[in-house]
Parts: C-alpha cells; structure tokens; sequence
C-alpha cells in the first residue's frame, strides 16, 4: 500500500502546533473549511470542505501535545479506513512534524493529487502558527 509522509519544522512552540492540528479552530484556519470535534481518543470531528464534502474521522490515537491521528470513516471512498496523522517532537522552540497518510489501497490519480495537496496544506499550516497567516478557503491550493 501507498502511504503519503512529509517531516518538516515549524519554528513555533509544540502547544501552538497542537492547537492548529487538532482543534476545529485551528484545523479551519489551513485545513478545513468548517469543522467540529474534540481531541480525545475515540470521538467524531465532522470535516466538512463544502456542501458536496462533508467527512468524519475517528480519533484514533491523541496525546496532547504530542500526537493525534484519525481514521475515516466518511469520505470519498479512497479515503475511508485510510489514518491521517501527525507526531510531534519539540527542541528549542522548533516543532518537528512527522505527517502521515496512510492505509490507500491503491497509487491512484486521487492519491497523486492528494500527496500535492497534503504537502500545499501542510505549508499552509506552517504559515498559520509562525505568522498567523490565514489563506481564504477558496484560496488555499493556489497560495
């Protein structure tokens, strides 16, 4: 099976990069366009990217400030079962990113596209907890 994994820093304290990764204010703010979810093991977040795209996933695993890791269950079907996570490492105020997404069935076009669009959004991330950068939904692939 195919997996997507990127590993960068963001030069930012761990607890700003969990607040962006696993809160629905800090997921809308480079990820989603509106969402809904509590960061503990076992609950739901709703991930909505518009009206034909609105997803759940699962909180597989979850430590504060360390981890958090969803598997979905509703999504488009290349999606559902795949785990979506990342691990966190901190030193000197950088935050070091270990991302995955793995659990694809199959290296599809959906998986091509979606390796760009992780590595887009993930730079989108990192522009939101070092600057507070946000990017209009509609806008974010192309920033």
């Amino acid at each position: 099976m195919p997996d997507i994994v990127h590993d960068f820093p963001i030069f930012a304290p761990v607890g700003a990069v969990f607040d962006a990764i696993a809160t629905p204010s800090g997921l809308d703010a480079w990820w989603t366009k509106e969402s809904e979810g509590d960061p503990r093991q076992g609950s739901t977040y709703r991930l909505s990217f518009g009206p034909d795209y609105e997803w759940r996933a699962t909180v597989r695993r979850c430590e504060p400030n360390r981890e958090i890791e969803w598997e979905f269950t509703t999504a488009d079907a290349d999606w559902v079962g795949t785990r979506v996570g990342l691990h966190l490492t901190e030193g000197k105020g950088v935050t070091q990113i270990r991302f995955h997404h793995t659990g694809w069935r199959e290296e599809n076009e959906h998986y091509r596209i979606s390796c760009y669009c992780w590595a887009m959004y993930l730079r989108l991330l990192r522009r939101y907890v070092e600057r507070g950068e946000t990017v209009p939904y509609e806008e974010r692939l192309d920033a």
